[in-house]
């Protein structure tokens, strides 16, 4: 099964997580992302491929600046 199609739940809630936009802060700058997170207590999940792609690319970014 890929990570595509599996259901994540919360560690902490056990429900299951729904796509929503959420807010990142890094270096004084904002920048929202659709992520998966937890209806009930807002926990985020970020992937791998996130954390380490887009996500490293726009740290790398506002660094530079």
């Amino acid at each position: 099964m890929s990570l595509l199609n599996k259901t994540w739940k919360c560690s902490k809630c056990g429900m299951v997580l729904v796509k929503k936009k959420a807010l990142f802060s890094y270096l004084g700058r904002d920048v929202t992302h659709e992520v998966s997170r937890c209806p009930k207590c807002g926990k985020v999940f970020i992937p791998k491929d996130l954390a380490e792609g887009r996500m490293a690319e726009v740290e790398q970014q506002l660094e530079d600046k």
